[in-house]
Parts: structure tokens; C-alpha cells; sequence
């Protein structure tokens, strides 16, 4: 950058007052001043359009990033779920052989797991209704279930029983 002390623009004054004049010199540095910051905002968008670019690069390398490393995770999630139903055959098969010779009634047929969870010891609601009475009322657990309607008329009414406060005067 150039630098520009007092005495450099005092001296830059001087010349363009004799050569422009007076009359035309505060006509000169407005247009000046406006060309300087025309340059200004022309430098700040020519650095704006390059930052997105490069940001727009960057954005497109993560990209294909991502894209190939799931691409990796699901490869090896098929490779992990053959291996899992090959192993399962396996057992099954094992387990199947195995209890033929000890079974009366024709061989042991192992049960597939249940995917349901809300049904035993796992459950929501055998959890919820296993808490103590004093805690729900101490945490704050919604014990009974009421309508919108009938809150608002359980509160208003509640609200209009109340007696106003006599006035201080």
C-alpha cells in the first residue's frame, strides 16, 4: 500500500489546487471519492465470488467424501449381514441336528426373536405403570388424562371462585 503521511497530502493538495482550480477542485474530489469506492466495492465482490468458489470446491470434495465413505459403510454392512445369516443358518442347522436324536417330537424348531419391545419387562408402559404412586406425584408424572376443554374449565372456574383483593384505599 502507498504510504501517504500529512506532508505527502498536503503537498498532493497543493498541486491539485493549482492545477484544477478552485472553482473546480470540490467537484474533483467528489468524483474521486465516488471512483475510490466504486474501486472499493468492485475489489469486495471480486473477493466475495472467490471466497464461494473455493468454498464451493471445499463443499464438493466433503462431498464426494461422504458419498464414498458410506458407500464403503454399506459395502461392509452387506458384507456384515451374510456373515450374520451364514452364521445363523449354521446355528440353526447345528441346533436342529444336535436336538434330533433327544426330541420326541421330531426335532427342537428354535423360535425367532420377538422384534416387538413393547411387549414384556422392556416395555413403556410396564416401566411407567411399575413407578411408585409417591413418585409420580413427587416428580410430576401425569397420573389421570384430561381433555383441553375440560383443564380450561377446571382452571377458569378454579380462577373465578377466588376473592379480589381488597383495595389498600
Amino acid at each position: 500500500m502507498i504510504d501517504l503521511g500529512l506532508s505527502k497530502l498536503a503537498l498532493i493538495g497543493v498541486v491539485a489546487l493549482v492545477v484544477v482550480g478552485p472553482e473546480r477542485l470540490p467537484k474533483v474530489a467528489r468524483m474521486a471519492g465516488t471512483l475510490m469506492g466504486r474501486a472499493q466495492r468492485y475489489m469486495a465482490e471480486v473477493k466475495s465470488e472467490v471466497n464461494r468458489q473455493v468454498e464451493l470446491d471445499e463443499l464438493k470434495k466433503m462431498q464426494e467424501a461422504a458419498t464414498s465413505a458410506m458407500k464403503d459403510v454399506q459395502s461392509s454392512m452387506k458384507d456384515v449381514e451374510s456373515s450374520f445369516a451364514q452364521t445363523t443358518q449354521e446355528v440353526s442347522s447345528n441346533l436342529t441336528e444336535n436336538y434330533d436324536d433327544f426330541a420326541d417330537d421330531g426335532g427342537y424348531v428354535p423360535t425367532s426373536f420377538k422384534s416387538n419391545l413393547r411387549q414384556g419387562k422392556d416395555s413403556w408402559g410396564v416401566k411407567r405403570a411399575a413407578m411408585p404412586q409417591w413418585y409420580k406425584k413427587t416428580a410430576g408424572v401425569k397420573t389421570r388424562i384430561q381433555s383441553g376443554a375440560a383443564r380450561v374449565k377446571r382452571f377458569r372456574r378454579a380462577a373465578t371462585q377466588q376473592k379480589a383483593p381488597k383495595s389498600f384505599f
